[in-house]
């Protein structure tokens, strides 16, 4: 490819580290298909100049907000260059955690139970009205913000006393949070490179929950993939993450999120719609077990920009 390809990296927001990360390891893997690629921080170059510095597409790598929820889309469109990853809207919505659970819960799909809040709700303490929710839901519970990936600001609440500090965590990243039920059953994910979905990974970690350290730093978590499921549960967990990526409207490539319960039921969490691509990645490591090598992926991944 004789035209010059952006791949946007790091960026501002707290997930820049990672996406750093990402970005280097898509650079590479295009480079060693023969593209010309260079990379791009959109921290300090204005992406309104890549037109201009005769760039003719844009691999996205950014990853939270500010480039993974349609502001750098809506941009690009704008100046006419296609991109990987989902279009504005459905990059909005998949970010926006809250807003995919209520959308998968209008089109019948199972996502775990929850409640959300909002910041300026919980001034002078939490209301009776959210208390008896938070009754429902029982304990443990998950905190998390609303726009933020990487498992940020994400704590896991045994006892009523440590949901305080869990709230102040999360409020640092968000000002909307969501509470999440807990499901005692096996986390996994489930890639999409645009019409094939690759096989379930299934995570197993040492820690209370699949966070930050267990995601980047950990060498104790472990990924399966074959995910030990049936044929049947196999095929349940892959139609109802797409259901879960067609309701979103998402296109391109990105990664679906699972818990199930301890009857084996599953439920979605989120989409990743600019999902990781370094070497602790997911989405990587399930195309591998298909048969896909890294640069094939981001081949295949800049083939679907438009």
């Amino acid at each position: 490819m004789a035209g010059k390809v952006a791949v946007l990296m790091g960026g501002c927001s707290s997930e820049r580290e990672i996406s750093l990360l990402s970005g280097q390891a898509v650079l590479h893997g295009l480079k060693g298909i023969g593209v010309n690629a260079y990379p791009v921080d959109t921290r300090d170059f204005p992406i309104v100049q890549l037109k201009q510095e005769g760039f003719i597409k844009a691999f996205i790598t950014l990853h939270g907000q500010g480039g993974e929820d349609g502001t750098i889309q809506a941009v690009l469109e704008h100046l006419k260059i296609p991109y990987t990853g989902s279009r504005v809207l459905a990059s909005a919505l998949s970010i926006d955690k809250i807003q995919s659970k209520y959308l998968w819960k209008g089109y019948g799909l199972s996502t775990s139970p929850f409640i959300s809040l909002h910041q300026s709700q919980i001034n002078g303490g939490l209301s009776q009205k959210i208390k008896r929710k938070l009754s429902q839901l029982g304990l443990p519970v998950f905190v998390k913000p609303n726009c933020s990936g990487s498992s940020l600001g994400v704590s896991r609440v045994n006892y009523i006393s440590d949901l305080e500090p869990a709230l102040i965590n999360a409020f640092r990243y968000d000002k909307k949070i969501l509470i999440e039920a807990f499901l005692s059953g096996d986390e996994y994910t489930v890639g999409v490179i645009g019409t094939t979905v690759l096989p379930s990974l299934r995570i197993q970690c040492s820690r209370e929950f699949y966070n930050y350290h267990a995601k980047y730093i950990s060498r104790d978590t472990k990924y399966f993939c074959p995910s030990g499921l049936s044929i049947q549960q196999e095929e349940d967990l892959k139609s109802l993450s797409l259901a879960a990526w067609n309701a979103l409207g998402c296109a391109g490539c990105g990664r679906i999120d699972v818990m199930a319960d301890s009857a084996g039921r599953f439920y979605l969490l989120e989409v990743n719609t600019s999902p990781g691509m370094s070497n602790h990645s997911l989405l990587p490591m399930a195309a591998s077990k298909a048969g896909i090598s890294f640069s094939e992926l981001v081949g295949r991944i800049l083939d679907l920009a438009n």
